[in-house]
């Protein structure tokens, strides 16, 4: 049976540097979870993106187009196929990263950090609630 999966962004949480939970909201930067102060909503924004960073909010707003597109080829394909099609991506993609931008010399670490991400967002969604039944009208055969 395929269905969409469906999204809520407001039960994020993320380890901050004393590797304590904290809730991800607009009052965090994605990339090192401290506290943004002296500026607005507004000034953050126009500073990350002067930087080329992405804010919290353009963070999440970034990986709904992914789950969009998931959901959109979910109409067509089996979402065990969506997702190993999007597991691969991300792993070529960021592999691409790891050599050619970050330029990483130890794989390995590299590997065992992005894999030790991937497991603690892993259980941040599967611990999430509102994703444990989809309205009827979400079910396709």
């Amino acid at each position: 049976m395929r269905r969409p999966v469906k999204f809520k962004q407001s039960n994020l949480k993320a380890k901050n540097l004393n590797n304590e939970s904290v809730p991800m909201s607009k009052d965090f930067d994605i990339f090192n979870l401290e506290p943004n102060t002296g500026m607005n909503r507004k000034q953050r924004r126009a500073a990350a993106k002067t930087e080329g960073q992405l804010d919290t909010m353009g963070f999440l707003k970034l990986a709904d187009k992914f789950i969009d597109l998931a959901n959109r080829e979910n109409e067509k394909f089996k979402a065990s196929d969506v997702q190993m099609a999007m597991l691969f991506a991300a792993a070529r993609y960021n592999a691409h990263v790891a050599k050619n931008v970050l330029d990483v010399d130890n794989h390995e670490v590299f590997v065992k950090e992005m894999a030790e991400q991937y497991k603690d967002m892993l259980r941040q969604h599967l611990g999430d609630d509102s994703l444990d039944h989809p309205p009827p009208e979400d079910k396709k055969e």
